[in-house]
């Protein structure tokens, strides 16, 4: 197994720049999801690794060894393709089994690797069988079966759920998380959707227009983002934004605004101390915002007032989008409160989860001080 480290990586498909100064270093054996909006540059990156794209500018290690002008064939990397590129003609096996024909591997070895590949992804009975004949999760196996048989330092993945339905993307999501946990590979995937981020990363780059937003644990991610659109990026459904004016009022700060007035908690208010007077933009995820009445959150400086436009039951909890002064806020609430479209409402926000990002740079306002709190419990 081997670490990938990228330093100062740039990308130039002449005047456009898909890569700015890209920087990371792998643990051995981890699993990072780079995760992005199309276009922002995390498939240019992976096939900077691979080979498959020169670099403008910069170097990659796998492992000690730097690999700026090795050919793709010699980085001992596997790559998983998002169409999982099955040559038609060939049966399971031959598929599984051609990279290794091709590099002269002995015919032995090679059939103990691949059956044992085989073995491990529980596809045995489907060898002879031909591309065709196999379903999409099928298929999405023999492409795993046939990086798992190089026995590589590194796994490149490049969105190879994606073609896979609804129901078939968890299960194989679940089925990647605990092959990659049993073979220890490290592992680079990359996904435009942030819940398959969440759920397989050791650690997430979010990126935007080739630039690096973070790189964190999915849960300091959601809990501590570092700016507006890693927050809005992150969490389903996204995080609401309202614009909110800073007022100081003796010891207490508040974000004001002409639906609520918000009392913040002890660290938010200290870090926005110097935004006194000045608007902020107020960030709230949909799960910290309960239905007065039908949640847990106490009651006190903290009430929101607005009309409900739309209702999406969902089973145990139903999302309300509502209207706060033309803002519109989505809420998780009980799935069985009774609320229906153009209701008055009053919701009520956790100011234990309340996040704040100036208006100008976006980005957060006491994003270090959340951290260094929440580390010290």
């Amino acid at each position: 197994m081997a670490k990938v480290r990228l330093e100062h990586v740039w990308k130039r498909f002449g005047k456009v720049v898909a890569v700015k100064d890209f920087n990371l270093e792998t643990e051995d054996g981890e699993f990072v999801v780079f995760v992005g909006p199309s276009g922002c540059g995390k498939t240019t990156t992976l096939r900077m690794i691979a080979g498959l794209e020169e670099i403008s500018e910069g170097k990659i290690f796998i492992g000690d060894r730097l690999v700026n002008d090795v050919p793709p064939k010699d980085r001992d990397i596997a790559m998983v393709f998002q169409n999982y590129a099955l040559y038609p003609h060939m049966n399971v096996y031959e598929n599984m089994a051609f990279g290794l024909r091709l590099r002269r591997v002995p015919r032995e070895e090679i059939d103990r690797r691949v059956k044992e590949a085989a073995r491990i992804l529980k596809i045995e009975h489907l060898l002879n069988r031909k591309p065709r004949e196999l379903s999409g999760g099928q298929r999405q196996r023999v492409a795993m079966g046939r990086a798992i048989v190089r026995e590589p330092q590194v796994f490149l993945m490049d969105e190879p759920l994606s073609n896979l339905d609804a129901k078939l993307r968890v299960e194989m999501r679940a089925e990647i998380a605990k092959l990659q946990r049993r073979l220890g590979v490290t592992t680079i995937y990359v996904t435009h959707d942030q819940v398959e981020a969440m759920t397989l990363g050791h650690r997430i780059v979010v990126m935007k227009d080739g630039e690096v937003q973070q790189v964190d644990t999915p849960l300091n991610l959601y809990d501590f983002p570092a700016n507006r659109f890693v927050a809005g990026f992150i969490g389903s459904p996204a995080m609401n934004f309202i614009k909110a004016r800073v007022e100081a009022q003796g010891e207490a700060l508040y974000l004001a605004h002409p639906a609520f007035r918000i009392r913040t908690n002890a660290v938010l208010a200290q870090a926005l101390r110097p935004y006194a007077g000045k608007e902020v933009w107020m960030g709230v995820r949909p799960e910290h915002i309960g239905l007065k009445g039908w949640t847990v959150i106490p009651e006190g400086e903290n009430v929101v007032r607005g009309e409900v436009e739309v209702v999406e039951p969902l089973g145990a909890e139903t999302e309300i989008h509502v209207s706060v002064d033309g803002t519109l806020l989505t809420a998780k609430v009980d799935g069985h409160a009774p609320v229906r479209p153009g209701e008055k409402v009053e919701l009520l926000v956790d100011t234990e989860r309340l996040h704040a990002f100036d208006p100008e740079t976006e980005q957060a306002i006491g994003h270090a001080l959340s951290r260094e709190r929440v580390a010290a419990r």
